[in-house]
């Protein structure tokens, strides 16, 4: 997410925000941030690890909260960082890092953890994952 933010101001070095782009920003901002932060939330009160390095340590398949909408709350949530700072610089190359955002973290993290679950969970994931899109209503990055 750091590179992506890095390369929207590189791509967007002209262009400077205004008042209105400013607060609508700081609104999508604000939306991604406590979506991800309401998911940080749910894998402490399930007591279950946050840690994306090592997937396979989840000790329980949380699905309630922000997870019923997305399998992904904390991604779509880094996602709309990327958005509002788009947003905020009026940019419309700046959705260029977000587009790459959402393909490599999907190839990459999103699809080993998505391995590590269905180890871990077997049926209980795959009705999970069938169910519950990986993006917010968008089912055909990557896989469901």
């Amino acid at each position: 997410m750091v590179l992506g933010l890095l390369a929207q101001r590189r791509l967007a070095a002209g262009s400077r925000p205004t008042r209105a782009s400013r607060v609508l920003a700081g609104g999508v901002a604000g939306a991604s941030l406590g979506l991800a932060g309401w998911a940080v939330g749910s894998f402490r009160r399930h007591d279950t690890t946050v840690d994306p390095l090592a997937p396979e340590r989840a000790s329980h398949l949380v699905a309630d909260g922000a997870f019923q909408t997305t399998r992904n709350p904390m991604y779509v949530g880094m996602a709309g960082v990327l958005l509002a700072h788009a947003v905020a610089r009026r940019s419309v190359a700046g959705l260029v890092p977000l587009a790459g955002f959402v393909l490599v973290i999907s190839r990459t993290q999103i699809a080993a953890e998505e391995r590590a679950m269905a180890a871990n969970f077997g049926p209980d994931w795959e009705a999970y994952a069938a169910t519950t899109p990986r993006w917010v209503g968008l089912r055909s990055l990557g896989s469901a």
